[in-house]
């Protein structure tokens, strides 16, 4: 049993790791909703920037943003919408899938082809950038949003969270399956899949956050506006000085809500495939 100092300590550590992390992203919202520049900047350094009156809150720096024609954001944010929505879709079958093949399913080099699949994991994907550039370049794939799903589908990491998640069920449910006639391809999705929903979302959470904020590879393979992600759009701000800290900060807002969104619709199952984890290993 803890004692009252204990969970006191506890309690402000916890309060203290909430203020940090909540920090920067109420400074940012606060900053946004200011619509004099000049107060901004005097703000910054101070304690004064993370409030603002109710009677000075302001949506002029969204309204910029949104209208502005130079930076489409929300031409922007359909682009990442669309990137997202093809990795984690596609994504989420192709790899457990491969994953379900690693675990369940018996055949020569499977051994091989898992420690491929968990030596990949540490190779950081800027070493595999140029090779994969010039591949795409000879299958005429630049400057399309193809270009930014395809060579992301499959991913070593989420194979290797849904074969360990696989590889934890009981055999006795692929057996009683087999009794009852049906095929891997059915006890793949009839049987595991409905069992995966909490490595499922841990995976689509984790790719979301990972290509929504991809920047090096859709720099180096689009060029059209049109089809760029909004990592490449808010890097734009910066590039053109001097920066304009309230629509930067708006749009920093716009572009971490669909996130946020994410985060909240699959937490559940999110928390629930992080304790697991720690529960069964």
């Amino acid at each position: 049993m803890k004692t009252t100092t204990e969970k006191t300590l506890l309690a402000a550590i916890a309060i203290v790791m909430l203020l940090a992390v909540l920090g920067p992203l109420w400074l940012l919202i606060a900053s946004s909703l200011k619509s004099d520049e000049n107060q901004i900047m005097l703000d910054f350094g101070s304690l004064r920037a993370f409030w603002v009156a109710l009677s000075g809150i302001s949506l002029a720096n969204y309204r910029e943003v949104i209208g502005d024609p130079h930076a489409p954001v929300l031409l922007f944010l359909r682009n990442s919408f669309a990137v997202i929505t093809g990795i984690v879709f596609f994504g989420v079958f192709v790899n457990s899938l491969c994953a379900y093949a690693l675990a369940r399913l018996k055949f020569r080099g499977r051994g091989a082809i898992l420690a491929v699949t968990v030596s990949l994991i540490i190779i950081p994907a800027e070493a595999l950038a140029v090779p994969l550039l010039l591949l795409v370049n000879r299958l005429d794939l630049l400057d399309t949003l193809t270009v930014q799903i395809i060579p992301f589908i499959a991913h070593p990491f989420s194979i290797y969270l849904f074969y360990q998640f696989f590889a934890k069920l009981p055999r006795e449910l692929d057996e009683a399956a087999l009794v009852e006639g049906a095929s891997p391809l059915q006890i793949y999705w009839k049987v595991i899949m409905p069992l995966s929903l909490p490595t499922v979302s841990t995976v689509a959470i984790l790719q979301s956050l990972e290509y929504w904020n991809s920047y090096l590879w859709p720099l180096m393979a689009t060029r059209d506006t049109g089809v760029r992600p909004v990592a490449l759009a808010l890097a734009s701000f910066f590039s053109t000085p001097p920066p304009i800290w309230g629509n930067l900060m708006a749009f920093s807002v716009i572009i971490s809500l669909p996130i946020l969104v994410i985060y909240l619709a699959f937490q559940r199952w999110f928390i629930q495939s992080v304790v697991g984890s720690a529960v069964k290993g």
